[in-house]
């Protein structure tokens, strides 16, 4: 059997910090863990300088990655394959074929038949969309694997931004319910996963009638929502009011979870962060595992993975059978998931030939992760021998110490252990025993060199900002108490080294103070003029000026509330306001006295927060 999953993971790093995946912290036990066998990954949230070993070089697993070309730590998609199950004869990335693939200037689309894999949108249809195609294909939102079995899509839809990105997500939808027709014209199986960000059907939203009567909508413009209608008609069983568009008369794709579990309620797979809506299950259904209609009897179960954390999503998985039958012949699965000729009857034949099998769009592939094969292999490389100073000389005594010392250096660059202090003359010596490498600069003293007294330099008090300055005296005839131990300290601490060749010594020897230096205690009789500044009450209050207002608690629970920004447009917009920190309930409205939320609302700039340990 071959097991797909789909999760947009909100960056693709967030689940880390969850458990189960908290514990071992690798791509391995994730995938492991949720048995997948194609893993689709969308909203990684990185840029290309971002990927890392432990992202792309995963024992046992290829990959492959469609990021933004211009929004940096925005969108993009992953697809990762189990070598041992299952290896793609052909990658792409973007819908409209007008990328190229990597080292070459020649847009997918205008490849030869036999190397890419089809049903690109035509001119005509390009031109219908009514967004740049370029623009579509930069975002990273999009993978397209192609297996002898189906060609598979990984998708990250635009979601709905109030409105201010419609023109472009419509685009997006249709451009890949087209891309999906023309291949099934072309003969091929699809199957379509990844977060589409529309729900098909009230079923598949918390309260969606509710939000219907408040918003004044039937169920006809519910349904007739541009993407959900475009969507309802590419889907078996959707529902569409009316009749047909000209182009999309029949369905060509099975939902496969919602099959599985035709009546089930409560079946989401997103939740909103913002507003907690997760703990009372106040969600919706937007992310899917679809295939094409002649293939719904090659699944044996299909459901979400509600339980498992790690984003505002969860997880969404099928899993084929292991024989399955294709247009009257029964094959075993694994033979029309590899390359001809590795499986036969589900035995394998050959191994995972990265040479041969690889493609060009693989992870591995790219010029920072070429030829490197696994963790091992970067550590029995010998490394180059590492270029030190000249003024650092090396003891070599004939070749065998060459060849020692080109082990140790060896060890030094892998491991970042310093040489050993032996081999160094006597500058490296202090370097490594964490002398100054530079000269140090001799401080200025605190007073001017007429002898005449000054303030204490810094502010040492919150009401020492607003008090005037005192005066400086002009007798400079004699040098004050303060300033023979300013002068004292300023010449203790003058130490200067000179490490420019390997004879260094020090430049110039510590000068002993004519004066000791002065000792007074604040109640003293010899105590300087100066007040006497109590440090508990300097610290005190600069916090109460910069510390946080406390929260205010809501009415009803007599909890800290949390602080929210308003994004709607309008004359609020960027305002923050307090609200109770409890979740929304199943209803999806504020309950006083009970353990959902409750109708508390503060605006931020009205609330008058009391002093910090006081009671509120």
């Amino acid at each position: 059997m071959v097991r797909i999953t789909t999760w947009n993971v909100n960056g693709i790093r967030n689940p880390f910090g969850y458990q189960p995946w908290s514990g071992d912290r690798t791509f391995n036990y994730m995938f492991d863990t949720l048995e997948a066998d194609i893993m689709v990954m969308q909203e990684l949230k990185i840029q290309r300088k971002d990927l890392r070993d432990d992202m792309v070089m995963v024992p046992g697993w290829d990959c492959y990655f469609s990021l933004p070309k211009h929004k940096k730590g925005y969108s993009g998609v992953g697809i990762y394959t189990r070598q041992s199950v299952c290896a793609p004869i052909r990658a792409e990335e973007g819908l409209l074929g007008v990328l190229c693939p990597p080292g070459s200037s020649i847009a997918y689309r205008d490849l030869p038949e036999d190397a890419s894999i089809g049903g690109y949108p035509t001119p005509a249809q390009v031109a219908d969309l009514g967004v740049d195609p370029a623009a579509l294909d930069a975002e990273g939102r999009c993978l397209v694997l192609e297996f002898p079995a189906f060609v598979i899509f990984g998708v990250y839809s635009p979601a709905n931004s109030n409105g201010q990105r419609d023109d472009f997500r419509y685009g997006f939808v249709c451009a890949l319910e087209t891309r999906i027709r023309n291949l099934h014209k072309m003969g091929k199986r699809v199957i379509l996963t990844g977060d589409l960000n529309v729900s098909r059907a009230e079923i598949d939203t918390a309260r969606a009638e509710d939000a219907m009567r408040r918003e004044g909508m039937t169920r006809d413009e519910y349904l007739n929502a541009p993407n959900r209608r475009i969507f309802n008609q590419l889907v078996a069983r959707g529902a569409v009011p009316g009749d047909r568009d000209e182009g999309r008369e029949e369905p060509v794709l099975w939902d496969l979870c919602r099959e599985f579990h035709p009546k089930r309620e409560g079946m989401f797979t997103h939740w909103e962060q913002k507003i907690n809506a997760r703990p009372g299950n106040f969600g919706s259904r937007i992310d899917y595992v679809l295939c094409s209609i002649e293939m719904n009897s090659w699944f044996s179960e299909s459901n979400i993975q509600e339980g498992l954390m790690g984003s505002d999503h969860c997880p969404v998985y099928a899993t084929t059978k292991d024989v399955v039958d294709i247009r009257g012949e029964t094959v075993h699965i694994l033979d029309i998931m590899n390359p001809l000729g590795m499986f036969k009857d589900g035995e394998r034949l050959r191994d995972f030939n990265p040479a041969k099998d690889l493609l060009p769009l693989s992870g591995k592939l790219l010029p920072e992760f070429d030829k490197r094969r696994s963790i091992k292999d970067m550590f029995t490389r010998r490394p180059a021998l590492p270029k030190y100073e000249s003024s650092l000389e090396i003891r070599q005594s004939g070749a065998s110490a060459a060849a020692a010392t080109a082990g140790k250096d060896a060890a030094t660059k892998t491991t970042g252990t310093a040489p050993p202090a032996s081999s160094l003359k006597s500058p490296e010596k202090r370097r490594l025993n964490g002398s100054p490498t530079k000269a140090v600069k001799k401080s200025k003293p605190t007073l001017s060199s007429s002898g005449s007294s000054s303030v204490p330099k810094g502010q040492q008090s919150l009401k020492g900002f607003f008090a005037a300055k005192p005066k400086a005296r002009n007798d400079s005839s004699q040098p004050s108490a303060s300033q023979s131990a300013s002068e004292a300290f300023d010449t203790q601490s003058t130490v200067s080294f000179d490490l420019t060749d390997d004879n260094a010594t020090l430049a110039t020897a510590l000068t002993k103070p004519t004066t000791p230096p002065l000792t007074y205690h604040p109640l003293s009789p010899q105590s300087p003029s100066s007040p006497f500044i109590d440090p508990i009450e300097t610290k005190e209050s600069w916090s109460k000026l910069f510390s946080k207002k406390p929260p205010p608690r809501c009415e009803s629970h007599h909890e800290p509330c949390i602080t929210l920004t308003t994004k709607k447009p309008g004359v609020n917009c960027g305002r923050q306001f307090w609200i109770c920190s409890r979740p929304l309930g199943p209803k999806g409205q504020k309950e006083n006295g009970t353990q959902w939320r409750c109708g508390t609302f503060i605006w931020a700039s009205e609330w008058n927060a009391p002093g910090r340990g006081d009671e509120y």
